[in-house]
């Protein structure tokens, strides 16, 4: 079905076609830096470039017709192998810029043993890079979703004006969002208000990160799937939509640090085992300081959008696209 082009009003058709173009362009062309491998920023980029394709895709496809090959699962399977190679990279990079320099000698030699491991993990992870991109998949999804973008085909309801449906493309995110359990971490409920608990010292945040930090890190994606969906349509809507997206944005990059954080922890306590708090007691210190930091950084956006006038505002924001940029 083609999409008309004697109205003015941009439909849902048109705005998924050109979603899937801006990212598809955006992924694609790094991929012949990142088989070079001479600088991680390329890796970095393609991997973001294939998760907003894979948000844009999953949003749009049930009003498409795309190709088999491009498909959320399939995307997402590209997206995980760049993203095995791109985590070691953020692990070495955070290891040698944000806590080497500032441990005594003894350490910054024993963290040689992390560096090592780290080098033959990525190799590893490098050749599953350069095998993907082999794969007849990848080229069938690449040489596809070039092929449908040249003559889009769509379901009928694609030919509903963006603005009619914008609002319940977005709700039911919006609403996964903060109905997500990993609000209530650190929080008690006393006479039916929420109270977050601002006096936790090093030692109980350490407690609750152990059993509730995968929650922690779940809330963490579910903000960036919210901001990547927002960001689709950034376009349609005002300052107000920008100001939360702000916000969703910050709440992602704080919680994604501490995960990082985490991560980088237990990584260590692989490679060193039981010899960790003797081999690198100074930067096990640094790590659980870095958490504490980031923690109190994200206790404010916690109490905001834990405020129903914070939460029925971001609802009712959703709801109003700007009537002039829906043209």
């Amino acid at each position: 079905m083609n999409i008309s082009s004697e109205t003015s009003t941009k439909t849902l058709g048109e705005t998924a076609n050109q979603a899937i173009e801006i990212n598809f362009t955006k992924t694609i062309k790094w991929e012949k830096a990142v088989k070079k491998d001479e600088d991680p920023e390329p890796l970095h980029q393609m991997r973001v470039g294939m998760r907003r394709l894979r948000t844009a895709v999953s949003r749009f496809e049930r009003y498409l017709n795309l190709p088999k090959s491009v498909s959320d699962q399939n995307i997402g399977k590209f997206a995980r192998i760049l993203g095995g190679l791109r985590d070691l990279d953020v692990l070495e990079e955070t290891l040698k810029k944000n806590y080497k320099p500032h441990l005594v000698e003894k350490e910054q030699k024993s963290l040689q043993t992390a560096f090592i491991a780290l080098d033959k993990q990525r190799k590893i992870a490098f050749s599953h890079v350069q095998k993907i991109f082999k794969d007849d998949l990848y080229k069938s999804f690449k040489n596809e979703c070039e092929d449908w973008l040249k003559n889009p085909s769509h379901q009928s309801f694609s030919s509903v004006p963006i603005h009619h449906v914008l609002p319940d493309l977005l709700s039911p995110e919006v609403s996964e969002f903060c109905l997500h359990l990993g609000w209530l971490i650190g929080t008690k409920i006393i006479k039916s208000e929420i109270v977050v608990q601002t006096k936790w010292t090093p030692s109980q945040l350490e407690e609750h990160l152990k059993t509730e930090g995968k929650t922690l890190h779940d809330l963490r994606k579910q903000a960036k799937r919210l901001r990547y969906q927002m960001e689709l349509f950034t376009e349609l809507y005002g300052e107000s939509f920008a100001a939360h997206l702000h916000d969703i944005k910050t709440i992602q990059e704080i919680l994604g640090m501490m995960q990082d954080n985490m991560v980088l922890h237990e990584w260590l306590e692989h490679i060193f085992k039981s010899e960790l708090e003797t081999e690198l007691c100074g930067l096990t210190t640094l790590l659980g300081a870095n958490r504490y930091q980031l923690w109190q950084e994200w206790q404010p956006l916690q109490q905001r959008y834990l405020q129903a006038d914070t939460r029925y505002n971001l609802h009712l924001v959703v709801l109003q696209p700007t009537a002039e940029n829906v043209k």
